[in-house]
């Protein structure tokens, strides 16, 4: 087991956890992510702001192994979800209008709250619908958008070294208007 306490990323700054986190779809079988840490993970999530605070998600977490296997059978992007410690369905209501958006704010925070702890994870969002909301009864104001796959990286990462592949800032920013440095 991983300590947490004494783990190197424990307590990271914001601004750190942002430039080091990678994606993480291969996950260690040897550790499983504490019940604490995920509670602290969905707090993010809970605590994220939304378009006129409408809250518009509902989450379903996943841990079962075998609910695990259902949900990458029920994908096109995500068989690897699979290997997971275990994976957070992210639901909108599409009745509002910004949904999308703050779907991908609130998975923003739960990955920046996981890797502050070492946590590993990547999302897909190619979902067969029809069969998640069987699989996982869905209601039918709710839309599955995004699922996430949480746990501690197989092979040992170190994203302070590691390189991100990244446009400079002066491929990616603007002053005044478009092309102008």
């Amino acid at each position: 087991m991983i300590n947490i306490i004494s783990h190197k990323w424990y307590n990271m700054d914001a601004y750190d956890c942002i430039v080091t986190k990678l994606e993480v779809r291969e996950f260690s079988d040897q550790n499983s992510v504490s019940s604490e840490i995920r509670l602290k993970i969905l707090e993010a999530a809970r605590l994220t702001g939304s378009s006129l605070n409408t809250q518009p998600w509902r989450f379903i977490v996943i841990q079962n192994k075998d609910n695990l296997m259902k949900l990458s059978n029920d994908s096109t992007s995500g068989k690897w979800i699979s290997g997971a410690n275990f994976a957070i369905i992210v639901l909108t209501n599409p009745y509002f209008r910004f949904h999308l958006i703050d779907a991908g704010k609130v998975v923003q925070n739960m990955q920046l709250a996981a890797w502050n702890y070492g946590v590993g994870s990547a999302l897909f969002t190619g979902i067969e619908e029809d069969r998640v909301r069987k699989d996982f009864s869905i209601p039918i104001d709710y839309k599955p958008v995004i699922v996430v796959g949480f746990g501690y990286p197989r092979k040992k990462i170190d994203g302070k070294t590691k390189k991100k592949n990244r446009l400079t800032m002066h491929e990616l920013v603007s002053f005044e208007e478009y092309g102008k440095s």
